[in-house]
């Protein structure tokens, strides 16, 4: 933090919402802040804004004339963001800004966070948009954007929507001032983990543990977007280590849970040959809408604990747990670097517990023998006579990753 006033980028189109550009302007600038705006219209320009349309199109090689041309605004809307993503980049460059502020309906919303999401974590980032009360994960994806609902449409301003505006710019404001970019080299070295609620004793100990032998932990819960940012973060930071101990988005993927990323869960550290630590946490169900539990007969006749009024936790069967095996093997057959898998004989989470609703005490074993047998003679699944919750299955993960590391040094 410094005495100087900080930068922020203000990314809206002057041709169609020229009111609301000028009064979010003033706002941060009575609120200690100089503007940076990056105006992407295209049907004609105002003028006044420190980073042009003309320039948004040269950023993106072309014209203003030329991307008119094309005739077709989903694709001009991608010309134009590859514009401004570029052009809001060298602004940064020359002079760092602290924050970023949009405001947009679905058009603006894809325009402002697209140039958000290309920034890093930790930049503050606020869209206010007419889509923020629902469908955002498209719009967020795995970054930190902070979504504001316009309450009314975008155009004009009136009674509500002038606070609303104040109020996002007041809260950028605030965000940049107490900005300050994370320095890569101070940081410890990086491990990531995976958990659930259900999974969190021993996701606990594993972190505390971590931390004491010097590194950083980020946790991931495992609800989808978890997952997706975990493997999101390995593509882009040097990662020293994975303890993946709640595999249930693999499990939904092949059960058509509603938590499912796709096929690619659990293969990034994998594929750079990052060292992992596997455990099957929460798989001992998949996740579904709690409004199908209410059917008649609901999941095909398995047992079900309806977690909250979204997520219902569904028992997995010995058959279910065959397939994910084989997926697995699957997965730790194209390791390039060193993989340990651990299954607690007495279950995988809380809800596979002598006090949860779906302890069936004889699969875990059934489990590991699926995998014995399915996996690569390069990687044995190791026994642990535990629950995963126990602290001696935390120990016992730990003790795999110090091992690895310590190899690998």
């Amino acid at each position: 933090m410094t005495n100087e006033r900080p930068r922020v980028l203000l990314i809206v189109t002057q041709d169609t919402k020229r009111e609301e550009a000028a009064y979010l302007r003033g706002c941060l600038e009575d609120a200690g802040c100089d503007v940076i705006h990056l105006d992407p219209s295209v049907r004609y320009i105002v003028g006044g804004a420190e980073i042009s349309p003309d320039k948004v199109a040269s950023a993106a090689a072309s014209t203003l004339e030329e991307i008119r041309a094309i005739g077709h605004e989903g694709k001009i809307l991608e010309k134009m963001i590859e514009g401004a993503i570029a052009s809001a980049h060298s602004a940064h460059h020359e002079t760092p800004i602290s924050g970023i502020l949009s405001v947009g309906g679905s058009m603006g919303t894809t325009m402002g966070t697209s140039v958000m999401r290309s920034f890093p974590y930790g930049m503050p980032k606020m869209m206010i948009s007419t889509l923020a009360s629902g469908m955002t994960a498209g719009f967020v994806g795995v970054k930190d954007v902070a979504m504001l609902n316009s309450v009314c449409d975008i155009s004009g301003l009136n009674s509500i929507s002038r606070v609303v505006y104040r109020n996002g710019a007041l809260a950028i404001a605030g965000m940049a001032k107490g900005y300050a970019p994370a320095c890569e080299a101070e940081q410890r070295p990086l491990i990531l983990v995976s958990t659930l609620g259900t999974t969190e004793g021993c996701c606990r100990a594993v972190r505390e543990g971590l931390e004491a032998d010097g590194f950083e932990v980020m946790v991931f819960h495992t609800t989808g977007n978890g997952g997706l940012t975990l493997e999101t973060i390995l593509e882009e930071r040097d990662v020293s280590a994975v303890v993946d101990m709640s595999l249930v988005e693999v499990n939904d993927f092949l059960q058509g849970g509603i938590c499912a990323v796709g096929a690619h869960r659990a293969t990034t550290a994998i594929r750079k040959g990052i060292p992992v630590v596997f455990a099957p946490g929460n798989t001992d169900f998949y996740i579904m809408p709690s409004d199908l539990a209410k059917q008649e007969k609901p999941f095909g006749g398995r047992d079900f604990h309806v977690h909250n009024a979204a997520l219902t936790a569904v028992r997995t069967t010995e058959e279910d747990f065959q397939k994910l095996a084989r997926h697995l093997a699957k997965i730790v057959d194209q390791a390039t670097g060193p993989v340990d898998f651990l299954v607690p004989l007495r279950g995988f989470s809380s809800h596979d517990s002598t006090q949860g609703a779906l302890y069936r005490p004889h699969l875990p074993a059934i489990f590991a023998q699926q995998c014995e047998e399915a996996f690569p003679h390069a990687v044995t699944p190791k026994r642990v006579d535990a629950h995963i919750n126990d602290p001696a299955f935390a120990d016992a993960l730990l003790a795999s990753v110090q091992t690895m590391l310590a190899n690998r040094a």
